[in-house]
């Protein structure tokens, strides 16, 4: 598929076919690398990882460990 060059601002954009966005899994706002092989312009997606719940609970220690906190009595049909 052909696309056009056009200028934005001070730099060069492109638009990437929906279907070519759906099939590299881009959507607005996807960071992507840019780089260049042999003459030609490569965009690869940057896949980021979900932290898994062992890795964020390694960053709990006690300087950031909150307390109980009151949220007030009941107000209507609560049961506490």
């Amino acid at each position: 598929m052909q696309v056009q060059v056009t200028k934005w601002g001070n730099s060069l954009a492109l638009r990437i076919p929906k279907p070519f966005a759906e099939d590299a899994g881009v959507s607005e706002g996807s960071a992507v690398e840019l780089s260049v092989e042999d003459g030609k312009i490569v965009a690869s997606p940057i896949r980021q990882d979900s932290p898994t719940l062992r890795q964020l609970l390694v960053k709990v220690n006690k300087s950031n460990l909150h307390g109980e906190v009151d949220t007030g009595a009941p107000v209507g049909r609560e049961v506490w």
